[in-house]
Protein backbone atom coordinates (compact mmCIF):
# COMPACT_ATOMS: atom_id res chain seq x y z
CA UNK A 1 0.00 0.00 0.00
CA UNK A 2 2.89 2.47 0.98
CA UNK A 3 4.99 1.68 -2.54
CA UNK A 4 1.44 2.22 -4.52
CA UNK A 5 0.72 6.04 -2.54
CA UNK A 6 4.74 6.58 -3.21
CA UNK A 7 4.08 6.40 -6.85
CA UNK A 8 0.95 7.99 -6.91
CA UNK A 9 2.72 10.98 -5.65
CA UNK A 10 5.19 10.77 -7.81
CA UNK A 11 2.92 10.85 -10.60
CA UNK A 12 2.77 14.80 -10.76
CA UNK A 13 -0.40 15.06 -12.84
CA UNK A 14 -2.46 12.97 -10.94
CA UNK A 15 -1.37 14.69 -7.26
CA UNK A 16 -2.52 18.19 -9.55
CA UNK A 17 -5.65 16.29 -10.18
CA UNK A 18 -6.31 15.42 -6.68
CA UNK A 19 -5.52 18.67 -5.58
CA UNK A 20 -8.47 19.74 -7.73
CA UNK A 21 -10.80 17.14 -7.29
CA UNK A 22 -10.45 17.87 -3.44
CA UNK A 23 -10.78 21.30 -3.99
CA UNK A 24 -14.52 20.87 -5.94
CA UNK A 25 -15.28 18.50 -3.03
CA UNK A 26 -14.60 20.83 -0.49
CA UNK A 27 -16.53 23.71 -2.44
CA UNK A 28 -19.91 20.85 -2.89
CA UNK A 29 -19.89 20.46 1.28
CA UNK A 30 -19.96 23.81 2.31
CA UNK A 31 -22.82 24.72 -0.47
CA UNK A 32 -24.91 24.99 2.20
CA UNK A 33 -22.42 27.07 4.70
CA UNK A 34 -21.52 29.75 1.93
CA UNK A 35 -24.54 30.04 0.56
CA UNK A 36 -27.43 28.78 2.81
CA UNK A 37 -30.00 30.08 0.79
CA UNK A 38 -32.29 28.34 -2.24
CA UNK A 39 -29.93 28.45 -5.53
CA UNK A 40 -32.88 29.00 -7.60
CA UNK A 41 -33.99 32.31 -5.78
CA UNK A 42 -34.07 35.47 -7.85
CA UNK A 43 -31.24 38.16 -5.27
CA UNK A 44 -30.35 40.89 -7.99
CA UNK A 45 -30.20 42.58 -11.40
CA UNK A 46 -30.54 39.86 -14.43
CA UNK A 47 -27.74 39.75 -16.40
CA UNK A 48 -24.95 41.06 -13.58
CA UNK A 49 -21.40 40.01 -14.70
CA UNK A 50 -19.02 37.95 -12.56
CA UNK A 51 -16.20 39.67 -10.10
CA UNK A 52 -19.17 42.64 -9.32
CA UNK A 53 -21.47 42.26 -6.80
CA UNK A 54 -21.54 38.43 -7.42
CA UNK A 55 -19.21 36.66 -7.73
CA UNK A 56 -19.83 35.02 -10.97
CA UNK A 57 -22.90 36.83 -12.03
CA UNK A 58 -26.11 36.56 -11.86
CA UNK A 59 -28.42 34.81 -14.83
CA UNK A 60 -31.40 35.76 -16.87
CA UNK A 61 -33.83 35.63 -13.89
CA UNK A 62 -31.07 36.83 -11.62
CA UNK A 63 -30.15 34.08 -9.78
CA UNK A 64 -26.81 33.75 -8.16
CA UNK A 65 -25.15 31.59 -9.94
CA UNK A 66 -22.19 31.20 -7.74
CA UNK A 67 -24.19 29.17 -5.58
CA UNK A 68 -26.00 27.72 -8.20
CA UNK A 69 -22.83 25.92 -9.24
CA UNK A 70 -21.70 25.09 -6.01
CA UNK A 71 -25.18 23.53 -5.11
CA UNK A 72 -24.93 22.01 -8.34
CA UNK A 73 -21.99 20.56 -7.51
CA UNK A 74 -23.73 18.23 -4.97
CA UNK A 75 -26.40 16.90 -7.66
CA UNK A 76 -23.84 16.15 -10.22
CA UNK A 77 -21.19 14.42 -7.99
CA UNK A 78 -23.48 12.19 -6.19
CA UNK A 79 -25.16 11.56 -9.29
CA UNK A 80 -21.87 10.03 -10.76
CA UNK A 81 -20.60 8.24 -7.83
CA UNK A 82 -24.00 6.32 -7.11
CA UNK A 83 -24.88 5.49 -10.88
CA UNK A 84 -20.61 4.65 -10.80
CA UNK A 85 -21.30 2.19 -7.78
CA UNK A 86 -24.35 0.76 -9.13
CA UNK A 87 -22.63 0.27 -12.45
CA UNK A 88 -19.63 -1.19 -10.63
CA UNK A 89 -22.04 -3.74 -8.55
CA UNK A 90 -23.55 -5.00 -11.58
CA UNK A 91 -20.86 -4.92 -13.85
CA UNK A 92 -18.63 -7.17 -10.97
CA UNK A 93 -21.46 -9.58 -10.84
CA UNK A 94 -22.22 -10.22 -14.51
CA UNK A 95 -18.33 -10.04 -15.52
CA UNK A 96 -16.96 -12.19 -12.68
CA UNK A 97 -20.10 -14.58 -12.84
CA UNK A 98 -19.09 -15.46 -16.77
CA UNK A 99 -15.31 -14.99 -16.33
CA UNK A 100 -15.23 -17.78 -13.04
CA UNK A 101 -17.26 -20.37 -14.53
CA UNK A 102 -16.85 -20.11 -18.46
CA UNK A 103 -18.96 -22.40 -20.73
CA UNK A 104 -22.18 -21.41 -21.80
CA UNK A 105 -22.73 -19.46 -18.85
CA UNK A 106 -20.25 -17.00 -19.58
CA UNK A 107 -21.44 -17.01 -23.72
CA UNK A 108 -24.79 -16.35 -22.49
CA UNK A 109 -23.70 -13.42 -19.81
CA UNK A 110 -21.13 -12.36 -22.63
CA UNK A 111 -24.47 -11.84 -25.50
CA UNK A 112 -25.95 -9.85 -22.84
CA UNK A 113 -23.43 -7.52 -22.67
CA UNK A 114 -23.16 -7.40 -25.90
CA UNK A 115 -26.58 -6.47 -26.74
CA UNK A 116 -26.24 -3.59 -24.30
CA UNK A 117 -22.79 -2.47 -26.57
CA UNK A 118 -24.69 -2.35 -29.69
CA UNK A 119 -26.94 0.56 -28.95
CA UNK A 120 -25.45 4.30 -28.48
CA UNK A 121 -25.17 4.64 -24.79
CA UNK A 122 -26.27 8.79 -24.43
CA UNK A 123 -29.25 7.98 -26.82
CA UNK A 124 -29.84 4.69 -24.80
CA UNK A 125 -30.15 7.15 -21.54
CA UNK A 126 -32.17 9.28 -22.96
CA UNK A 127 -34.74 7.02 -24.00
CA UNK A 128 -34.70 5.52 -20.80
CA UNK A 129 -34.74 8.99 -18.41
CA UNK A 130 -37.81 9.64 -21.04
CA UNK A 131 -39.98 6.72 -20.45
CA UNK A 132 -39.35 6.75 -16.54
CA UNK A 133 -39.51 10.35 -15.84
CA UNK A 134 -37.30 13.50 -15.18
CA UNK A 135 -36.38 12.43 -11.79
CA UNK A 136 -32.61 12.21 -9.92
CA UNK A 137 -33.59 8.38 -9.56
CA UNK A 138 -34.19 7.87 -12.98
CA UNK A 139 -31.27 9.66 -13.70
CA UNK A 140 -29.09 7.61 -11.58
CA UNK A 141 -30.89 4.08 -13.44
CA UNK A 142 -29.90 5.49 -16.90
CA UNK A 143 -26.52 6.42 -16.21
CA UNK A 144 -26.21 2.82 -14.51
CA UNK A 145 -27.81 0.78 -16.90
CA UNK A 146 -25.82 1.83 -20.03
CA UNK A 147 -22.31 1.91 -17.86
CA UNK A 148 -21.84 -1.52 -16.62
CA UNK A 149 -21.26 -3.32 -19.84
CA UNK A 150 -17.31 -2.31 -19.96
CA UNK A 151 -16.32 -2.89 -16.36
CA UNK A 152 -17.97 -6.29 -16.73
CA UNK A 153 -15.76 -6.84 -19.96
CA UNK A 154 -12.70 -5.91 -18.15
CA UNK A 155 -13.58 -8.18 -14.50
CA UNK A 156 -14.25 -11.29 -17.06
CA UNK A 157 -11.16 -11.00 -18.30
CA UNK A 158 -9.45 -10.44 -15.19
CA UNK A 159 -11.00 -13.55 -13.32
CA UNK A 160 -10.43 -15.85 -16.44
CA UNK A 161 -6.82 -15.36 -15.97
CA UNK A 162 -7.24 -15.45 -12.34
CA UNK A 163 -9.15 -18.72 -12.04
CA UNK A 164 -5.85 -20.61 -14.02
CA UNK A 165 -3.50 -19.39 -11.53
CA UNK A 166 -1.65 -21.90 -9.53
CA UNK A 167 -3.25 -20.30 -6.42
CA UNK A 168 -6.61 -20.93 -7.33
CA UNK A 169 -5.86 -24.37 -8.72
CA UNK A 170 -4.45 -25.12 -4.64
CA UNK A 171 -7.75 -23.77 -3.54
CA UNK A 172 -9.72 -25.93 -6.02
CA UNK A 173 -7.77 -28.82 -4.63
CA UNK A 174 -7.72 -28.21 -1.46
CA UNK A 175 -11.64 -28.43 -1.56
CA UNK A 176 -12.53 -24.65 -1.23
CA UNK A 177 -16.26 -23.38 -2.39
CA UNK A 178 -16.90 -21.21 -4.98
CA UNK A 179 -17.65 -18.02 -2.90
CA UNK A 180 -14.72 -18.59 -0.97
CA UNK A 181 -12.24 -18.69 -3.59
CA UNK A 182 -13.91 -15.83 -5.67
CA UNK A 183 -14.10 -13.19 -2.52
CA UNK A 184 -11.22 -14.56 -0.92
CA UNK A 185 -8.78 -15.12 -3.29
CA UNK A 186 -9.54 -14.06 -6.79
CA UNK A 187 -11.67 -10.48 -6.39
CA UNK A 188 -8.80 -9.17 -4.06
CA UNK A 189 -6.40 -9.52 -6.68
CA UNK A 190 -8.73 -7.96 -9.42
CA UNK A 191 -9.44 -4.68 -6.97
CA UNK A 192 -6.68 -2.42 -8.62
CA UNK A 193 -8.34 -2.37 -11.99
CA UNK A 194 -11.64 -2.03 -10.23
CA UNK A 195 -11.02 0.79 -8.84
CA UNK A 196 -9.00 2.14 -11.70
CA UNK A 197 -12.15 1.63 -14.28
CA UNK A 198 -14.90 2.87 -11.73
CA UNK A 199 -12.59 5.84 -11.13
CA UNK A 200 -12.98 6.64 -15.08
CA UNK A 201 -16.33 6.07 -14.99
CA UNK A 202 -17.38 8.73 -12.32
CA UNK A 203 -16.15 11.36 -15.29
CA UNK A 204 -18.33 9.56 -17.64
CA UNK A 205 -21.57 9.92 -15.81
CA UNK A 206 -20.72 12.93 -14.78
CA UNK A 207 -20.69 13.95 -18.71
CA UNK A 208 -24.18 12.45 -18.82
CA UNK A 209 -25.50 13.41 -16.22
CA UNK A 210 -24.75 17.24 -17.53
CA UNK A 211 -26.06 16.12 -20.56
CA UNK A 212 -29.49 14.52 -19.93
CA UNK A 213 -30.10 18.04 -17.58
CA UNK A 214 -29.08 20.43 -20.17
CA UNK A 215 -31.92 18.79 -22.32
CA UNK A 216 -34.13 19.13 -19.58
CA UNK A 217 -34.23 15.41 -18.84
CA UNK A 218 -33.42 15.63 -14.42
CA UNK A 219 -35.90 17.35 -12.00
CA UNK A 220 -36.67 20.78 -12.72
CA UNK A 221 -36.12 21.19 -8.59
CA UNK A 222 -32.79 20.47 -8.47
CA UNK A 223 -30.21 22.20 -9.27
CA UNK A 224 -27.26 20.78 -11.39
CA UNK A 225 -24.15 22.05 -13.73
CA UNK A 226 -26.25 20.40 -16.84
CA UNK A 227 -29.45 22.13 -16.04
CA UNK A 228 -27.82 25.93 -15.40
CA UNK A 229 -25.68 25.24 -18.85
CA UNK A 230 -29.27 24.27 -20.61
CA UNK A 231 -31.10 27.19 -19.00
CA UNK A 232 -28.25 29.84 -20.07
CA UNK A 233 -27.68 28.55 -23.93
CA UNK A 234 -30.76 31.17 -24.90
CA UNK A 235 -28.26 33.88 -23.47
CA UNK A 236 -24.77 32.46 -24.54
CA UNK A 237 -24.25 35.33 -27.04
CA UNK A 238 -25.31 38.13 -24.59
CA UNK A 239 -24.36 36.66 -21.15
CA UNK A 240 -21.70 33.96 -22.14
CA UNK A 241 -20.57 33.50 -18.50
CA UNK A 242 -23.96 31.85 -17.42
CA UNK A 243 -22.61 28.51 -19.49
CA UNK A 244 -19.30 29.04 -18.96
CA UNK A 245 -18.63 28.47 -14.97
CA UNK A 246 -20.55 25.62 -14.92
CA UNK A 247 -19.20 24.27 -18.05
CA UNK A 248 -15.48 25.50 -16.41
CA UNK A 249 -16.60 23.45 -13.42
CA UNK A 250 -17.60 20.34 -15.77
CA UNK A 251 -13.98 20.80 -17.32
CA UNK A 252 -11.94 20.88 -13.97
CA UNK A 253 -14.02 18.04 -12.21
CA UNK A 254 -13.94 15.12 -15.67
CA UNK A 255 -9.98 16.62 -16.02
CA UNK A 256 -9.11 16.39 -12.11
CA UNK A 257 -10.74 12.99 -12.27
CA UNK A 258 -9.46 11.52 -15.03
CA UNK A 259 -5.93 12.49 -13.88
CA UNK A 260 -6.49 10.51 -10.60
CA UNK A 261 -7.47 8.03 -12.39
CA UNK A 262 -4.36 7.80 -14.45
CA UNK A 263 -2.18 8.01 -11.26
CA UNK A 264 -3.95 5.07 -9.85
CA UNK A 265 -3.35 3.30 -12.93
CA UNK A 266 0.51 3.75 -12.82
CA UNK A 267 0.45 2.94 -9.16
CA UNK A 268 -1.91 0.00 -9.17
CA UNK A 269 -0.98 -1.92 -12.46
CA UNK A 270 1.54 -4.33 -11.85
CA UNK A 271 2.64 -3.98 -15.61
CA UNK A 272 3.47 -0.32 -15.50
CA UNK A 273 5.40 -0.76 -12.06
CA UNK A 274 9.10 0.49 -13.03
CA UNK A 275 9.95 -1.11 -9.32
Amino acid sequence: MQAGLSRFFRHKPAVIGLLLLLGVLLAAALAGVLYPADPFAMVGKPFQPPFGEYLLGTDQLGRDLAAGVLHGARTTLLVGVVATVIATVVGVAIGGTAGYFGGRLDSLLMRFTELFQTIPFFLFAILLVAVLGASIGSVIFAIALVSWPPMARLVRGEFMSMRNREFVQACVSMGMGHARIVFVHILPNTLSSIIVTGSLMIATAILIESGLSFLGLSDANTMSWGFIIGSGRSVLRTAWWVCAMPGLAILLTVMAINLVGDGLNDALNPRLRSE
